[in-house]
């Protein structure tokens, strides 16, 4: 296997993992807490506006991680997910120190970095965003 269907193969494998995992996430704020439990813990732990942010990054984690495993206009959704998790560093995990179990921000870093990741790198070739804007080095690709 040439380097290049590894970078291929690992570049997808990781869109998909990262985009499960924000799908999973999202769905969780829906289903599991329900949206008004979302608001009721952004609420708690200090989020302003968590009547608007709770819908608002349920929805973003949601079909923003969908929209990683199909590779949709992966730039822009990543950006938004970097976001996403630079706001939940900074407004609820810092403080708890660096591990998961203490409420610590090792998982939201590591999310927040991938989809930074892509953001700067694009979807991969196995993407729709490649089906769809074709070559990497098309305009509108850069945005894809």
């Amino acid at each position: 296997m040439n380097h290049s269907r590894l970078t291929t193969s690992a570049l997808t494998i990781l869109r998909v993992a990262l985009g499960f995992l924000f799908a999973a996430h999202g769905w969780q704020k829906f289903n599991e807490w329900t949206i008004a439990g979302t608001q009721a813990a952004f609420t708690q732990m200090g989020v302003p506006a968590a009547n608007v942010a709770a819908p608002m990054v349920a929805v973003l984690e949601l079909a923003g991680g969908i929209a990683l495993i199909l590779g949709v206009l992966t730039r822009v959704v990543a950006a938004l997910l970097a976001l996403d998790m630079i706001g939940a560093i900074v407004l609820v995990h810092a403080g708890a120190g660096v591990y998961a179990d203490k409420g610590g921000y090792e998982l939201v870093l590591l999310l927040g970095a991938a989809a930074l990741a892509f953001a700067l790198i694009g979807a991969g070739r196995i993407s729709v965003d490649r089906a769809v804007f074709g070559r990497m080095n098309n305009k509108l690709a850069v945005l894809a």
